[in-house]
């Protein structure tokens, strides 16, 4: 028997599980009876061919997350700074000006 990675969906959430199957269509069919026939999200692929990140890999991916993040955080800021200056215009146009004869 090999081992099969597969994501399916539970409740709602997304995971991986390892099925153990002779070749891929034992290993979906397992997944749909076990899951259900319309959880599986990702074909199941050999456990063999799915090779883990070098650490090299890693960081690379690491440092994209956070610089995806900090132009997010960026975003959110020049967005929130916009809306704190119309609302101060829109309160400084709201408020009664006295007129002066």
């Amino acid at each position: 028997m090999k081992d099969y990675i597969a994501t399916v969906r539970i409740k709602g959430s997304v995971i991986k599980t390892v099925v153990h199957a002779e070749n891929t269509t034992h290993a979906r069919l397992l997944l749909q009876y076990q899951y259900g026939w319309d959880s599986i999200v990702a074909s199941p692929v050999l456990g063999e061919t799915i090779k883990p990140k070098t650490p090299e890999q890693q960081r690379i991916d690491n440092l994209k997350a956070t610089k995806d993040r900090a132009a997010d955080a960026l975003s959110a800021e020049r967005q929130r700074q916009q809306v704190l200056k119309a609302q101060k215009s829109l309160t400084a146009a709201r408020q009664i000006k006295p007129n002066v004869p």
